[in-house]
């Protein structure tokens, strides 16, 4: 059993190192989206200050890991091998579970998933123990649990309410041409910001480092109104000096809190990685030395004497925390997730709406109303004066400015650090969330048609924190049972399906991330600031939209006519969920460009809104088009009705050829290729319209002569009024695109489109 042994802490070991790349991924967006959202930097120096204040924090813990070792269960009524099963249940569950919520771009707490994660595995350990003599009182200790949920609730409602006041307060102090009042407060603000970082620094980053001894700590405690007065004083001078040669003062404040965030995070929450694997360790240790071969009834209640981290281990993990760090494509994705909830610019929105969205900003828009016919105007007016946007400072493709992300790294040490004085179990990855989402709220980034969207993704993150715990619990419970059961089988098959399982999720990942485009024109429309190149972006952004819905008119509609034509269900059913997804896509371009005409000069606006909507009305029609077709083919064939006669496909076929054709020359048109043409479409448009005309009475002449079946016969003139319909709808999508992109027309909205 002994070599058995020694695989399991091998395997503990190398599921610490992907727990370690994982976690890094996921707790990323702590500490980098403030610097990335602002572009305080260029990216590789912000990944290089991150990975320095990572490996810092890593290397100066002391390590002691007693949450693994005693914080959920009570090792002195456990064995060696009843402990081996949690710790190895544990770390499996731990690194599919992290794994997944880095996939879905959703930030969690390591804290959360760890502690419930033991919490489970030690349940069910807990009940295959309980006697007479032993309680799950005397199994567990749930204190830590307990706390780990009140921090879910402090963490979400203190971080938002302070990230939403301190912005509000920094945004009337500094406006949003921050440049102009930055002459007055540099020193003064620079020195409060640094200040606050090194008192958090103090407080929570460094407070475990090795060098950080009982004497040192008393000495930081008994002189820390001192320390932060010197430093104050000091750091003020500093940043005005700064100010004065021309470095920005905000840009130091932002690069230096992203340093203190990942060294606290580093340095504090390295036990969610390693602290299990090492107490396995530990066990095995002790075991070894004193189990004389008793596995299974040698008891650990070693575990309760408190223990340090060889350093070597703790530099390991400090690299492996760094290379994950800069290599991960899936923290840039989680941190992806935080910044675009918190972007200043309204652009493209990750999440829907919900219902409880649509509630919350029905209510707040109504106590909006309320206040403002409360507060004096001139009250009012002055605000709003602070509060302008067209003054409004943006790096270029940042996502809020300077003074934002600022408030975010400052704000959020402040909480921590206070949290961890109070003995609060706060956590650094709601805090650094909430934060960024009240500080977002209070500078006026959530507008009436953005703020439901940004409310059911903000509610989707909290929610995923609240899965994470029962999840965690779950699966540690499940996970913990099977491998006690099952014995070496059991721990040998969840080693393959986690391999599988990351290996499987990778694949997916990488397919997922190459099957996506972004929409760069869109994103080169909305940080533009000039409205010429706005509408230049707007019109190439119309055109592919237009072109890429014409490609998938073209291949929708043979799809389903064959499918139709040769009974194929799957190809009817396919053609329905394509077309189902095309028009959620159409809402997202509506948006986008609804959001870039606005962004365009009022006379050119004036004159091509009309055109722009008419346009955008004409796609959702040859969707809502295709649909009326499928749905009637599909109902006819999944009921195994008669086919279509193969005289009605013959006549048919020969349509559906010009009216694809038709497709393509609708496509030279709108990109503005029409001269390769090969006739006038109005014509073209015309023969066909008359051609399916005739297809109906004919097919209406074979119904009155009783030679067609009647169910047939309607799906397909149903068919052949569609495709009629089809056409006139290229129409006005050609009339609209025309007129759109006319620099000559001149008609306004209120005039007669048709003339």
């Amino acid at each position: 059993m002994t070599i058995i042994f020694t695989v399991i802490i091998v395997f503990l070991f190398l599921l610490a190192i992907f727990d370690l790349i994982v976690g890094v991924s996921n707790d990323a967006v702590n500490f980098l989206n403030s610097a990335i959202g602002a572009k305080s930097a260029p990216f590789k120096v912000i990944i290089a200050v991150a990975a320095l204040g990572v490996f810092c924090g890593a290397a100066m813990s002391n390590g002691m890991m007693e949450i693994a070792r005693h914080g959920i269960f009570r090792p002195e009524y456990y064995s060696f091998n009843e402990l081996m099963i949690i710790f190895f249940s544990v770390m499996i569950t731990d690194v599919v579970l992290l794994d997944m919520f880095n996939s879905l771009g959703m930030p969690t707490s390591t804290t959360v998933s760890l502690v419930f994660e033991l919490l489970g595995a030690s349940f069910f350990m807990a009940m295959s123990k309980v006697s007479s003599t032993l309680g799950f009182q005397d199994l567990l200790n749930t204190e830590k649990a307990l706390q780990v949920i009140l921090a879910i609730f402090l963490s979400v409602a203190i971080a938002f309410f302070f990230g939403s006041l301190v912005q509000y307060l920094s945004r009337l102090l500094f406006t949003f041409n921050y440049k102009k009042n930055l002459k007055w407060f540099a020193g003064i603000f620079g020195g409060l910001a640094v200040t606050s970082i090194i008192y958090f620094m103090l407080i929570k980053g460094v407070k475990d480092a090795a060098f950080m001894t009982g004497e040192t700590k008393d000495w930081v405690h008994a002189n820390a109104s001192k320390i932060v007065l010197c430093c104050l004083a000091g750091f003020t001078v500093l940043m005005q000096l700064l100010h004065w040669m021309r470095v920005n003062v905000f840009k130091v404040v932002i690069l230096l809190g992203t340093f203190a965030l990942a060294l606290a995070f580093a340095g504090n929450d390295l036990v969610n990685f390693i602290g299990v694997p090492l107490a396995g360790l530990a066990s095995y240790q002790d075991y070894m030395a004193n189990g004389n071969g008793a596995y299974d009834t040698y008891l650990m209640g070693a575990l309760n004497e408190p223990a340090t981290t060889p350093t070597i281990f703790l530099v390991a993990a400090g690299a492996v925390m760094v290379y994950a760090l800069v290599t991960s494509k899936k923290a840039h994705n989680v941190i992806k997730t935080s910044v675009d909830l918190s972007r200043q610019e309204e652009g493209e929105e990750l999440f829907g709406s919900s219902a409880i969205a649509r509630s919350i900003v029905r209510f707040s828009t109504t106590t909006a109303n309320v206040i403002s016919g409360v507060v004096p105007r001139s009250v009012s007016r002055w605000v709003d004066s602070r509060f302008n946007k067209d003054e409004l400072i943006l790096a270029n493709g940042a996502a809020f400015d300077l003074v934002r992300a600022s408030v975010n790294v400052v704000l959020a040490g402040l909480l921590i650090a206070l949290g961890t004085s109070l003995k609060l179990p706060l956590s650094t990855t709601y805090v650094a969330f909430m934060v960024a989402m009240g500080s977002s709220l209070a500078d006026r980034a959530w507008s009436r048609e953005s703020a439901v969207f940004r409310i059911t993704g903000v509610f989707s993150v909290i929610g995923g924190w609240f899965i994470t715990a029962g999840a965690a619990f779950i699966l540690g419970f499940v996970v913990a049972m099977v491998n006690y059961f099952g014995g070496i089988v059991a721990m040998a098959g969840m080693v393959a399906l986690a391999v599988f399982l990351l290996i499987r999720s990778n694949i997916h990942y990488n397919k997922k991330k190459k099957s996506e485009k972004k929409d760069a024109i869109f994103i080169e429309m909305m940080s533009s600031h000039d409205k010429e190149e706005v509408w230049h972006l707007l019109t190439r952004h119309i055109r592919t939209k237009e072109l890429d819905l014409l490609d998938f008119a073209e291949e929708n509609y043979m799809q389903m006519t064959e499918g139709f034509i040769n009974e194929d269900i799957k190809k009817l059913r396919r053609s329905i969920i394509d077309q189902n997804a095309a028009r959620q896509m159409l809402k997202v371009n509506r948006r986008k460009e609804t959001l870039g005409i606005r962004r365009v000069d009022e006379a050119r606006s004036a004159v091509k809104n009309t055109w722009f909507h008419l346009g955008s009305n004409s796609c959702e029609q040859i969707v809502f088009c295709l649909k009326r077709i499928a749905e009637p083919c599909k109902e006819h064939v999944d009921n195994n009705f008669n086919p279509l006669p193969k005289e009605c496909v013959a006549e048919f076929l020969a349509a559906r050829e010009k009216l694809i054709l038709y497709i393509n020359e609708a496509k030279l048109i709108v990109a503005n290729e029409s001269e390769k043409a090969p006739e006038p479409m109005t014509y073209r448009g015309k023969d066909i319209k008359k051609e399916l005309k005739q297809l109906r009475k004919t097919q209406l002449a074979r119904i009155q002569a009783g030679t067609s079946s009647l169910k047939i016969s309607l799906v397909y003139l149903n068919l052949l009024q569609e495709s009629q319909q089809l056409v006139n709808i290229l129409d006005d999508l050609i009339h609209a695109t025309e007129k759109l992109f006319d620099p000559a027309v001149q008609i306004g909205p209120d005039e007669e489109i048709y003339g």
